[in-house]
This record gives C-alpha cells, sequence and structure tokens, in this order.
C-alpha cells in the first residue's frame, strides 16, 4: 500500500460534515466504523467517546485544507505539521498477500494502526498521508469545491493544476449555473440595448421638409 493512498483517510473524515448545508454524518459508531474502509481490525477499536474526538480532529483537518485553498501555504504546513506530532505514525515495511513474477513478497510502506484507540489510529494515518501529498505535490493540490455550498476537500492530482470542484457532479453543476448566468446576462444586456434604441428613437426630433 503505497503513502499517497492515506491521503484519502483525510478527505473521507472532511467530508463527513457540510458546514454550509448543516449537515453532518459523524454522529455514531457505525459512521466512523465505515471511514475505516477495508480495515476491519482498526474500525472495531472504535467507541462512543470517538465521536468527539473523531469531529476534533476533522475541524483541523478542514483548517489545513482552507489554509491550502486560501493560498496560506506556511498555515497550512503549520497545521499538519501540529497534528503530526500529536499523532505519530509507526511506519513499516510491508508485502503482507503481495508476490511479483517470482513469489517473492512486493515490498512497500506501511502505516501501522496506533494501538492506543480508533481515533489516535485514524488521526495518525490521515495526517500522515495528508502530508505525503502535500510535499510530494505542493500545497495548491489541497483544495475545497467551488461549486457553492458544497465546499467539500479533496485532492487534485490533475497534469495542469486545474482541478476546482470535488466531483463530476459538482463540476456539471457549476458550470449549468455558469450557462445560465451568461444567458441571463445576455438577455438583459439585449434588453437593455432594446430600451435605449427606442428611447433614442423616441428623443429623436423628426425634420419636416
Amino acid at each position: 500500500m503505497e503513502l499517497a493512498y492515506y491521503s484519502d483517510y483525510a478527505v473521507r473524515l472532511v467530508n463527513t460534515e457540510e458546514p454550509a448545508r448543516n449537515k453532518d454524518c459523524l454522529t455514531s459508531v457505525e459512521a466512523i466504523r465505515e471511514l475505516f474502509g477495508l480495515n476491519r481490525q482498526a474500525a472495531r477499536r472504535a467507541t462512543d467517546t470517538d465521536v468527539t474526538r473523531f469531529r476534533s480532529v476533522r475541524a483541523r483537518l478542514r483548517a489545513v485544507f482552507e489554509a491550502a485553498d486560501g493560498g496560506d501555504e506556511t498555515l497550512a504546513v503549520d497545521l499538519l505539521n501540529s497534528l503530526l506530532l500529536e499523532f505519530p505514525v509507526s511506519p513499516q515495511i510491508s508485502g503482507h498477500e503481495t508476490r511479483d513474477e517470482d513469489g517473492k513478497p512486493d515490498w512497500h510502506m506501511h502505516l501501522a494502526d496506533h494501538p492506543s484507540n480508533a481515533t489516535a489510529g485514524y488521526a495518525a494515518i490521515a495526517a500522515m498521508g495528508l502530508a505525503f501529498h502535500l510535499t510530494s505535490y505542493g500545497v495548491d493540490r489541497l483544495g475545497l469545491c467551488e461549486a457553492p455550498p458544497c465546499r467539500n476537500a479533496y485532492l487534485d492530482t490533475s497534469t495542469n493544476r486545474s482541478r476546482r470542484y470535488c466531483s463530476d457532479r459538482c463540476a456539471t453543476r457549476a458550470n449549468v449555473a455558469a450557462y445560465r448566468a451568461r444567458k441571463r446576462l445576455e438577455t438583459e444586456r439585449a434588453a437593455e440595448t432594446g430600451r435605449n434604441a427606442e428611447t433614442a428613437q423616441a428623443t429623436t426630433p423628426s425634420t419636416d421638409r
């Protein structure tokens, strides 16, 4: 498992809340366990007390995305560093269940789960994954969806750093809204031009011969 994979942990957690819509999906132990995906062993450690702790980590991760989206690289790095210090990772070389053509393990880096509690384990993985993405691709690759009122977090992996939306759905919605806005403006301008022409015609004195 590559370290880049772990950056999705941060995105998944941040996007459990949509502040502009007053929507929060992180309300139960079951919701927390779903965040771990296939990592069932770590998910089983989640308890009711982790709900509040996960929300706290989520707010701090969103602050990283907000700083990056606002162009404040230093703040984004400082906020992420504070998470890395509080929730250290345990990197390990792993080759479980993977073999190359010769039957040898396909060695790769793996972040071991923190044994103390579910929040510490998830936060450590999410922070390290996000740090790896940030240092590998740049702070400007951390973004918040520009389609209001969404503001979901996303990681830009496009070749030309052009991503602006969290999903194709939001991109389509934003494009449709922009198209309708342009059409309204064109209609208003046409109507204004027509009114100006009528006014000019009405105020132009006629010439009798």
